[in-house]
């Protein structure tokens, strides 16, 4: 999570962009291996750009394949990577979740704080 400008639920499962839940790479996932799926997603997704400056649909569209492939391995979509039961809030509005109160007093912190219009990673 080092360098992460965006703030980061407190159990550790997702951070905030724009007002939207993002789910976190799976905490267990070897560093070998997630630095490989981390490298897969950035290879895939400049072979979106490329497609699309191309206008080649068919490489656009298996390169988003190649994409959300890399993401499941990551743990960031398919089958959440936690066991408690909790649901998955992925991609949900924060302000429809559990997290919403978290999320209200977090930027009332960022808000008081000097250059508050950057996100910072939560506590």
């Amino acid at each position: 999570m080092a360098g992460l400008q965006h703030p980061v639920t407190p159990d550790g499962r997702y951070f905030v962009v724009r007002g939207r839940l993002w789910r976190m790479s799976d905490p267990k996932l070897p560093p070998r291996d997630k630095s490989r799926l981390v490298k897969e997603l950035m290879d895939a997704r400049r072979a979106v750009k490329e497609a699309k400056a191309t206008e080649d649909r068919n490489a656009e569209a298996a390169a988003h394949r190649l994409v959300d492939e890399a993401k499941r391995g990551l743990g960031e979509r398919g089958p959440v990577w936690w066991d408690d039961g909790a649901p998955d809030f992925n991609r949900h509005a924060v302000k429809n979740t559990p997290y919403a109160e978290w999320y209200g007093k977090t930027k009332r912190q960022a808000s008081t704080r000097p250059g508050a219009c950057e996100e910072t990673q939560a506590p």
